[in-house]
C-alpha cells in the first residue's frame, strides 16, 4: 500500500454500521464527502452528524440487491459486528472495482490512519493495521511535543518568501531554513508569541 492524500468531495462514502466504529469512521468523513450510514440501529451521535442514515438489515438483502446499494459509491466500509457480512460486502465492492475498508474481516485495499493537522498541515500514521494503538500513541506524542508545529509551518513560509526576495543563493536559503526549524529558542518564543519568534528570527538568522 502507499499513502495517498485524497479529495472526497462530493465523492459518496457508503458505511455498513451504526455502532461505536461506524461512528468513528462516519465522524471522520462527515462534512467533507456525501457520507450514508447503513445500519438496522443507528447510534444518536451517527445521526447527529451530516450524512444520511438508512435503517436496514444488511443481512436479508441478496447479494444484487445489497450490488445495487453500493454501485455508485467511491468508498465503502464494512463496520459490521458480523465479520462475514463486512467480507460479503468487500468482495461485492472488488467485483465492482470500489475501494473498501473493513473494519472486521479479510482486508480491504483501503487504511483509514490515525490523523492530526493543524491549519497548516496534515500528518496521517498508519501501521497498516497491524498497531492502531501504535498509530494513536505517534499521533498523541506529535502533538504533545510539536504545539507549535501549525505556527513554525507558517513562519518557515514568511521566512522562504523573505529568503527569496534578499538571498539569490539557493543553498544558502535552505540552509537558514534547517538552522531555523533546528532552533530551539525559534520553537520556544513560537509557544508564546509568534511575532516574537519572527523578531527572533530576523535578528539571529537573517541579520545575525
Amino acid at each position: 500500500m502507499i499513502p495517498l492524500f485524497v479529495d472526497c468531495t462530493h465523492r459518496r462514502i457508503i458505511i455498513f454500521g451504526g455502532g461505536d466504529v461506524a461512528a468513528r469512521k462516519a465522524a471522520y468523513f462527515a462534512g467533507k464527502a456525501e457520507v450514508m450510514v447503513v445500519s438496522r440501529s443507528l447510534q444518536q451521535k451517527i445521526q447527529n452528524l451530516p450524512l444520511v442514515c438508512r435503517e436496514c438489515d444488511v443481512s436479508t438483502l441478496s447479494d444484487t440487491a445489497l450490488g445495487s446499494l453500493v454501485d455508485s459509491a467511491f468508498l465503502v466500509i464494512g463496520a459490521l459486528s458480523d465479520p462475514a457480512q463486512n467480507n460479503r460486502i468487500g468482495r461485492l465492492c472488488r467485483d465492482r472495482g470500489i475501494l473498501f475498508n473493513n473494519a472486521d474481516g479479510e482486508p480491504g485495499d483501503v487504511i483509514l490512519p490515525s490523523v492530526t493537522g493543524g491549519i497548516n498541515y496534515t500528518l496521517a500514521i498508519s501501521t497498516q493495521g497491524s498497531s492502531p494503538a501504535m498509530s494513536r500513541f505517534i499521533r498523541e506524542h506529535l502533538e504533545q511535543n510539536f504545539p507549535a508545529l501549525d505556527s513554525m509551518i507558517a513562519l518557515q513560509q514568511r521566512l522562504r518568501a523573505e529568503l527569496k526576495r534578499t538571498e539569490p543563493d539557493q543553498k544558502k536559503r535552505n540552509g537558514v531554513l534547517w538552522n531555523v526549524l533546528e532552533d530551539p529558542k525559534v520553537w520556544q518564543a513560537l509557544s508564546a508569541d509568534t511575532d516574537g519568534a519572527w523578531e527572533l528570527v530576523t535578528e539571529m538568522h537573517l541579520h545575525g
